[in-house]
């Protein structure tokens, strides 16, 4: 079973089914995030929406190289989780199934392409208190456990 959270699943609305794929990129002792400005300011896991005839791994690296500009190489699936949540960004009630890899930045191409976003470099202890769901938190959390 996977873990939901966030927002409690409203029964009378109808939710479009969103997967996506993301990534807790840590290097040197820090973690590679994304500040999404608006519609709220929110640091979050890089990674995104998976398109049709994407798998999740092309998915991943077009997202993460889109919101941070740099280009990774993964480890492995560390997890996933669901949200019920809105995204404003399309107008829509989602259920998302977020896919979480384990992976390295390798390569900086310049900034963001992904218009409200900046890459963010922080320590893994600080990221917690500042990662905007709880699901990209229970994730990081559940990497700590494995990498202490």
């Amino acid at each position: 079973m996977i873990r939901r959270y966030g927002e409690a699943v409203q029964r009378d609305r109808r939710y479009r089914f969103r997967p996506g794929a993301y990534a807790l990129l840590e290097r040197d002792g820090m973690l590679l995030l994304t500040h999404q400005q608006a519609p709220v300011p929110e640091y979050q896991l890089p990674g995104g929406g998976i398109d049709p005839g994407e798998s999740p791994i092309q998915a991943l690296h077009r997202e993460v190289f889109e919101e941070t500009g740099w280009r990774i190489a993964l480890r492995r699936r560390l997890g996933a989780f669901r949200r019920f949540t809105f995204m404003p960004d399309y107008e829509i009630w989602a259920e998302k199934l977020c896919t979480v890899y384990l992976g390295r930045p390798v390569r900086p191409h310049g900034a963001p392409g992904e218009p409200g976003h900046t890459a963010v470099w922080m320590p893994p202890d600080l990221a917690l208190g500042r990662l905007g769901n709880a699901g990209d938190r229970a994730m990081l959390h559940r990497w700590l456990g494995q990498s202490r």
